[in-house]
């Protein structure tokens, strides 16, 4: 993606937020268009798959800190403006260079006396080098490099969790891209060399992946830990139980609930978490104490002993001495 494509498009627009949204205003708004517009819901769709393309693209940028900064930037010194360096006021590229940056040279042109001074992310000369062509005003520069492009991809939290190669197209061509088991939501993937071409003798820029994990019915991820809640009966709460766990790749695995475990207690499975190139995480299981809705008549009785036999103790005594303290 160069300065020009960051000076044509609004990249806030796309995703329909404001510029000043936050990070989490932002991800909403890109899964929403993403889930409307994803190919495999819209198959034979041009004009979906191309949309698809734009907010991909703007969720990498705004996803980004350091990008979001540098495109605000350009956009505040331009007003989003599209102009062609070289180009005269009024003449046919569009706003000439004294429209866009005379406020920078003190209303005068490039040749006025103020000098610009230019303070934040990247410099003068680092934002705005694509437009003029070169690294520098006038200055004699070497051939250079490839410019980073962007992309992202979607993926179940099985794909993300265990790993796997996806095929992107960019400009026109497929990069294969290997996704490392345990990715997490949001996180950026750099490959090296995969972006746009060099000049002759330098060096391709980088192509920087941006993942979004969808979100699993039963399990959750915390690092390398992969977290599931369980509802358990209150009689294996009470009197302690055996029970079969899911795991991650389908087999369950049996795990000792010890006698008077609450409601909201987790017990830790080692080795049955995400398997990553460093490290294996553990299976984190929530307790979660299953109430009855309906009772049988016996089962009715057999609560009543149970409460008139545990009656001289008060379960809410703690919190409300604690209360009062």
């Amino acid at each position: 993606m160069t300065g020009q494509d960051w000076l044509e498009k609004d990249f806030y627009a796309v995703l329909g937020v404001p510029k000043d949204a936050d990070q989490t205003t932002i991800k909403k708004a890109y899964r929403k268009l993403a889930r409307q517009l994803h190919p495999d819901h819209n198959p034979g769709d041009a004009k979906a798959e191309a949309k698809f393309k734009d907010i991909g693209e703007a969720y990498s940028v705004l996803s980004d800190t350091e990008q979001r900064q540098q495109y605000d930037q350009l956009r505040a010194m331009t007003g989003g403006a599209r102009f062609t360096a070289g180009s005269r006021a009024g003449g046919p590229g569009g706003p000439g260079f004294e429209d866009v940056f005379g406020g920078l040279f003190g209303g005068g042109g490039a040749g006025g006396g103020t000098r610009v001074r230019y303070s934040g992310g990247a410099g003068f000369e680092d934002v705005l080098g694509g437009l003029f062509g070169g690294g520098g005003f006038g200055q004699p520069r070497g051939p250079r490099r490839g410019v980073d492009l962007t992309a992202s991809t979607d993926l179940p939290f099985r794909t993300a969790a265990e790993g796997s190669t996806v095929s992107l197209s960019v400009e026109g061509r497929t990069v294969n891209a290997r996704i490392p088991a345990g990715v997490r939501d949001g996180q950026k993937i750099r490959l090296r060399g995969k972006g746009r071409p060099g000049e002759p003798g330098a060096e391709p820029g980088d192509l920087v992946i941006t993942v979004t994990v969808e979100p699993h019915p039963v399990f959750s991820a915390e690092g390398a830990n992969l977290k599931v809640t369980v509802p358990v009966a209150f009689d294996e709460a009470a009197l302690g139980a055996t029970i079969e766990v899911p795991t991650l790749d389908g087999s369950p695995v049996k795990v000792k609930v010890p006698a008077g475990t609450p409601s909201g207690r987790t017990l830790r499975v080692k080795g049955k978490g995400i398997v990553m190139p460093k490290a294996t995480g553990d299976l984190l299981v929530t307790v979660q104490v299953v109430v009855p809705q309906k009772l049988s008549a016996a089962a009715r009785e057999a609560v009543q002993a149970f409460g008139i036999a545990t009656s001289g103790e008060d379960p809410r005594a703690e919190i409300m001495a604690r209360a009062r303290a």
